[in-house]
């Protein structure tokens, strides 16, 4: 009789990058960007400016930002932004055409510029980088006290056509749980102001696995945010990184990824924060939204947001921002990352006073191997799965030879469903272990390099 598999923990790390910059490293070479670009199509590229700052810092954000701009700090950040943007371009050439096929503004929290500082972000990506707002899809993230109605304006007239903000939580005690201090009445009011300023796609992010959150409560935000009709939602798990707030007030041996593993206190959490994921993704279902991913959900009369001609698995990507990562087919490149506040202050500093960003200075360079993980990574965690004819003609070779062990291995856990319909597609508990399956497919390298990276 043959032994079953052991399952891995369903929260290993969110997989929303491959490889994840903590496999980067500095870049010897510097290569030139006009380099890096000069074989590459341009005619479909997506566009994301960063703004690396916050009016707080959630208790479990590891994203690269810092509390509050003192001295000028945003001006002379979009100085830098426009410095950049332009050198990029420059490198972009014109021997081909370069189409911006969609474009966002993340971070931080971009809403943290003014009304006047967002009509400036707005004219870097278009009369710099030549991004046509008001033709492509446009998503920009917001937190509730940032989302006002100037600003909102601003973004509605620019072409903004999905508008995302950071909720987490309708209960002020778990939002105060989580180091997020709002209160209900404040993300009500926001809410109202995105709805007035008429953007066509609102997303609301919530959090499951709040210390103290119970399937009642969780309903009860899931419920609140529903009253909205929002277009799409986001459901994610609670995660507890090293040197975020949460991370800090942690006791050893509480239920975190701090945790070593196997512990009463992981299995706990694991059991809550999956129970919690089946009731939010049954609920969601129910009322109408249809899945797709582990954390995307959407209003099946949602207008499109996606760009007809642009496929995150093939085309590049153009970042600008000292947060930002920028792909082509063979190099992802961007700054150097942090968590710990003083470190992220030192390398916005040194970005507002780079005057030449013509090379890449950190980055990893992205082989054949490593594409086609990234590929059936980017492919398999959507609920729509991996087209394998798809791949077949991209890498003249077919998944199931590339990715034998792992392909079998998730079949054997129930995660994938049969292979009849020129598809590989994950089964509902596999999408529920999307943040376990993931980490399966890194390759050794990347996992030796994440090892060997040293959080600051």
């Amino acid at each position: 009789m043959s032994t079953p598999p052991v399952v891995p923990r369903p929260y290993q790390s969110y997989v929303y990058a491959y490889p994840h910059k903590t496999a980067y490293r500095r870049l010897t070479d510097r290569p030139r960007l006009s380099d890096a670009w000069a074989a590459e199509p341009t005619d479909a590229l997506s566009l994301y400016l960063h703004i690396p700052f916050c009016e707080i810092r959630c208790g479990f954000c590891n994203l690269f930002t810092r509390i509050g701009a003192p001295d000028e700090l945003t001006t002379r950040y979009l100085d830098a932004l426009d410095r950049q943007a332009s050198a990029v371009r420059d490198a972009l050439g014109d021997s081909a055409p370069v189409r911006f096929a969609a474009a966002a503004f993340g971070g931080g929290t971009p809403t943290f510029l003014t009304a006047g500082e967002l009509e400036r972000l707005c004219d870097i990506a278009e009369k710099r980088m030549g991004a046509e707002l008001t033709a492509i899809p446009l998503s920009v993230e917001a937190s509730p006290a940032t989302a006002t109605a100037d600003r909102l304006a601003v973004l509605a007239e620019r072409g903004t056509t999905r508008l995302s903000i950071g909720v987490q939580s309708f209960d002020d005690k778990e939002s105060k749980a989580a180091v997020r201090p709002q209160r209900r009445a404040e993300v009500e009011a926001a809410l109202g102001r995105i709805r007035d300023a008429r953007i066509p796609v609102l997303n609301i992010d919530l959090i499951y696995g709040i210390d103290g959150q119970t399937e009642d409560s969780w309903r009860r935000s899931l419920d609140a945010a529903l009253a909205w009709r929002p277009e799409e939602l986001y459901l994610y798990p609670l995660y507890v990184r090293p040197l975020t707030g949460l991370d800090r007030r942690t006791p050893s041996g509480s239920g975190t990824e701090a945790t070593p593993q196997g512990t009463a206190g992981d299995a706990a959490w694991d059991e809550q924060r999956l129970r919690l994921y089946r009731h939010g993704r049954d609920h969601l279902v129910d009322q109408g939204y249809e899945q797709v991913s582990m954390r995307m959900f959407r209003r099946p009369d949602a207008p499109a947001q996606g760009a007809d001609d642009y496929a995150c698995q093939t085309d590049g990507m153009i970042g600008l921002g000292c947060g930002a990562r920028s792909y082509t087919s063979e190099l992802h490149y961007s700054f150097d990352y942090a968590v710990r506040p003083g470190e992220v202050r030192s390398i916005i500093d040194d970005y507002t006073r780079t005057e030449d960003f013509d090379r890449a200075e950190f980055g990893y360079r992205i082989n054949v191997t490593e594409a086609r993980r990234r590929h059936l990574l980017q492919s398999l965690l959507q609920a729509e799965g991996m087209d394998t004819a798809d791949y077949r003609e991209r890498f003249q070779c077919d998944p199931a030879d590339d990715f034998a062990a792992e392909l079998n291995r998730f079949t054997a856990l129930g995660w994938l469903e049969p292979h009849t319909s020129g598809r590989l597609k994950l089964t509902p508990e596999g999408l529920a272990h999307s943040d376990a399956l993931g980490p399966e497919l890194f390759s050794p390298t990347v996992r030796t390099a994440m090892a060997r990276y040293e959080s600051k």
